[in-house]
């Protein structure tokens, strides 16, 4: 094949054509996961690039969360290599992923009701002024910096986060990411449970993330978002991955036969499309 030229080879259920242009942030390579006798990951592959959001789909018990505790660090893959920079990277806990640049936001967004912003931005990792008490002043302004430039309108900063909404509360948990150098961001369900104007707040946020460079894969059972926001989508079904398709050559009812039948698009039937709404 000449240079430049563009491979439809699938790798493990990856269309190589449908993966941009640019050197990957992450490679996860043939992952394998097992709990007892039970494959909950089997072969899977899949990539992501800085900019891109990569939307990790399919239904309960598919794999997908699974797969995404093995690059954080939760639970280590036991078989496959998980690249950063092109570079085979040992993940054995969450520390790990961190030095490397990788941050989750759980659904739970894993926040202290309690106390404000600042301090749950800099939970555990405290400022301290020479003379070693809390350097309330720096955690502030460094909080009001984060957030004022991924939420302008976020004003909260001094409310526990209790108080917040939805969408605040996420805001606090992407600033607390993105200020400890994140560059690979684990979004778990980032819009479950939130009304339609919190669900646009959040959106808001990923799109910022993705101009500032940030690569983002997005787990999520809402298909709206996931046609919304990302710029490739990886299907999985039992532990295995259907395939991964880029969001603009596909319709929803498409990616919907991925979910359901376990089909890629260019074996789909009408009749299998009219099964979907039945």
């Amino acid at each position: 094949m000449s240079e430049g030229a563009m491979s439809t080879e699938k790798v493990a259920g990856v269309d190589s054509a449908a993966a941009p242009l640019g050197a990957p942030l992450v490679e996860m390579r043939n992952i394998r996961i097992a709990f007892g006798g039970v494959h909950a990951v089997e072969g899977v592959t899949v990539d992501l690039r800085a900019g891109e959001v990569v939307g990790l789909v399919g239904g309960n018990g598919a794999g997908k969360s699974t797969l995404m505790r093995a690059l954080s660090g939760a639970h280590p893959p036991d078989g496959g290599e998980i690249l950063i920079d092109g570079q085979v990277a040992s993940i054995t806990n969450p520390r790990d992923a961190k030095a490397l640049g990788i941050e989750t936001i759980y659904q739970t967004l894993a926040l202290a009701d309690n106390i404000d912003a600042a301090g749950n931005m800099f939970l555990g990792r405290e400022l301290k002024t020479r003379t070693g008490s809390l350097d309330d002043d720096a955690m502030e302004s460094a909080t009001r910096k984060v957030i004022g430039r991924l939420n302008p309108r976020f004003k909260a900063f001094k409310r526990p986060v209790m108080s917040l909404s939805g969408g605040q509360r996420q805001s606090v948990a992407i600033a607390r990411a993105v200020h400890f150098n994140a560059r690979i961001l684990i979004m778990d369900e980032p819009t479950a449970a939130l009304g339609p104007a919190e669900t646009a707040q959040v959106r808001t946020l990923v799109k910022q993330l993705k101009d500032d460079g940030i690569g983002i894969f997005l787990i999520s059972h809402d298909i709206h978002d996931v046609f919304d926001l990302s710029d490739r989508i990886s299907v999985m079904l039992h532990g295995k991955l259907v395939g991964t398709v880029r969001k603009a050559d596909v319709t929803t009812d498409e990616v919907l036969a991925m979910i359901i039948m376990g089909k890629l698009p260019s074996e789909v039937s009408e009749k299998d499309l009219a099964e979907l709404h039945r």
